[in-house]
């Protein structure tokens, strides 16, 4: 197991990743190329920024790769709310996701935190 699959901050965006990727399939065609790929790429980036950031050297790096997945999950967040407003989504299926992603959220947060304290500990390289 890769370090960054311990995560729970990992584990909660690739659960979110898979389950915004399966909701999106059943966007009409006409919002395929848009909305759904959209929120597929939104929720990949949140999981991809957090294990490519565990890779880097540094907390310095690491956290800025963690505050391009905090965004990418805003707009996670914000992709997911257009999609109910246009009853592309449940509203439980809206419901379920929203609480992945607000637990993925939380999970995120405070791994964001300890790894800005980490980095504010760290000397700067230069």
């Amino acid at each position: 197991m890769a370090p960054y699959q311990s995560l729970k901050a990992w584990q909660h965006a690739q659960r979110l990743a898979v389950e915004c990727a399966r909701a999106a399939k059943a966007f009409p065609d006409y919002e395929q190329d848009a909305l759904a790929d959209q929120l597929r790429r939104a929720c990949y980036t949140v999981v991809l920024n957090i294990a490519e950031g565990s890779a880097k050297r540094g907390s310095r790096e690491y956290r800025r790769y963690l505050d391009t997945a905090n965004g990418s999950l805003a707009e996670v967040e914000t992709a997911l709310g257009i999609a109910r407003e246009l009853e592309y989504l449940q509203p439980a299926e809206f419901g379920r996701l929203e609480a992945l992603a607000t637990e993925t959220g939380k999970t995120l947060f405070g791994l964001l935190r300890k790894t800005t304290e980490a980095a504010k500990r760290s000397p700067a390289p230069f």
